[in-house]
């Protein structure tokens, strides 16, 4: 929750604004933390080549990693979970088309997969477009590369609901099938959906800082964590340790955290548990 609210208000709290470039001072550059020889108030985690505050960087880059990993986790759960419930209802040849296409999915590692589209994209597009479309086309390529998790998910629950009697009894007054599995059916699977989705963030957030870092992400332009990272990883032999460090804790941190409220979440969610 305390990196969250970071992010969430880091307008409000961070010392300088990296989308100002006016506000920044290049004499401020390369600072290092303030407990090292040569630090400087109030640059607590140092500052970067542009003299732009380092913790303050980190907090926009994390909220920047964070939407990116939420929208993403939105698109694949989305998309999974429509496509696992027509597979569990009508099963058959719709079915096997889908969950064929789900493990064809899951022979590509994901981050392949993302990269394919990211480069795909790069290709077609011209170079003003995609660097104005960078956040969206990363949240489709992590979206499109995790959906099969859901589908497989949300087909095992739903045929494990589909066999009860309540599902039968809708059947028989005459419920459309859409009805059934949107009042009826869902609304019993969406416990593992949200586990499985909280999870999922913290793949896609590593998945952003990922593509980020390699150059398919998003641009320098545009903090994230996956940014800072590539951006300080140029000065890290340099002696500048620091613009590497710290943005690449802040991802370890938030990973971690992300994957304990999951599990949380899972034994929170889980009656057997309890």
């Amino acid at each position: 929750m305390l990196l969250i609210a970071g992010a969430v208000f880091a307008p409000f709290v961070a010392l300088t604004d990296p989308y100002d470039l006016a506000s920044l001072d290049l004499l401020n550059s390369r600072l290092p933390p303030v407990w090292v020889a040569g630090g400087e108030m109030p640059f607590i985690l140092g500052t970067d080549t542009q003299g732009a505050d380092l913790l303050s960087l980190t907090l926009y880059g994390m909220r920047t990693s964070l939407v990116v990993g939420v929208l993403a986790v939105l698109l694949s759960c989305t998309l999974g979970t429509v496509l696992g419930l027509i597979a569990a209802w009508y099963g058959g040849i719709v079915g096997t088309i889908v969950m064929r296409a789900a493990d064809v999915q899951f022979t590509f590692p994901a981050i392949v997969l993302a990269l394919l589209i990211g480069g795909l994209s790069r290709a077609v597009l011209p170079p003003s477009l995609v660097a104005d479309l960078s956040m969206p086309l990363v949240v489709l390529a992590l979206g499109l590369s995790h959906w099969p998790h859901f589908a497989r998910l949300v087909r095992g629950a739903a045929l494990v609901e589909k066999s009860k009697d309540y599902v039968s009894a809708a059947r028989l007054s005459g419920r459309p099938p859409g009805f059934i599995l949107r009042r009826h059916i869902l609304p019993n699977v969406v416990n593992p959906i949200a586990v499985l989705a909280t999870l999922d963030i913290a793949f896609a957030v590593m998945g952003e800082a990922t593509l980020s870092f390699l150059g398919f992400g998003l641009p320098p332009t545009e903090p994230s964590l996956g940014t800072l990272i590539r951006s300080g990883y140029a000065f890290l032999f340099s002696g500048e340790w620091w613009l590497v460090i710290f943005p690449a804790a802040a991802l370890m941190v938030l990973i971690v955290a992300v994957n304990l409220f999951g599990d949380w979440l899972r034994d929170a969610l889980n009656p057997r548990l309890r």
